[in-house]
């Protein structure tokens, strides 16, 4: 299975993120961007790639005991950024220390549970709305969310998440995603 840990934001805040996506989709170039759809919207932990199946009753338990170790925490969606010419992004504004505190312990657990992980990296937070198939300026497309402050929200859990990439070669396909493990956060629930 193609697995990651994620914090995935409630419904209402990606409600207010789609208004802002929405208002994007309506700039110059906006077509030649690759808009990521609002399932698949969710801040990235920890990448894991390909996990064998013997190795989740641990990587289970080992997530459970990071998210316990955790206690919840605030954020809310804010502003945007690019990596590159290749990416734009909206990112978090609240508790980031316990977010990075999380993807850390996620990584932990995972690398711990055998599962073999790139190179470990600082966490920067991000939720990545669109990716550019061409050489388009990601600027306006900054500025334009420069402004956004989503409303604050309490992260209750730690999710685990299956991506399924479309293999229907269908112009325009997106991943699939399927939460297949979730554990509450501080050991609440």
């Amino acid at each position: 299975m193609r697995l990651f840990a994620a914090v995935v934001p409630p419904p209402e805040q990606l409600t207010e993120l789609a208004h802002v996506v929405d208002r994007l989709a309506h700039l110059p170039d906006a077509e030649r961007l690759r808009w990521t759809s609002r399932p698949g919207w969710h801040f990235t932990l920890a990448f894991m790639g390909e996990v064998d199946d013997e190795l989740l009753p641990e990587l289970h338990e080992r997530l459970g005991r990071a998210a316990h170790r955790t206690p919840p925490f605030a954020l809310r969606l804010h502003g945007g950024g690019h990596f590159g010419r290749a990416v734009l992004w909206t990112g978090a504004a609240g508790d980031l220390d316990e977010m990075r505190l999380l993807a850390e312990r996620a990584d932990a657990a995972a690398r711990r549970a055998g599962v073999p992980m790139d190179e470990h990296r600082r966490y920067q937070a991000h939720l990545t709305i669109a990716r550019s198939r061409a050489d388009v300026g990601l600027g306006p497309f900054v500025d334009a969310m420069a402004g956004f402050e989503g409303t604050r929200w309490q992260v209750p859990e730690l999710a685990l998440v299956r991506s399924n990439l479309p293999g229907g070669g269908v112009p325009g396909e997106q991943p699939r995603y399927e939460t297949v493990g979730a554990w509450p956060l501080g050991g609440a629930g």
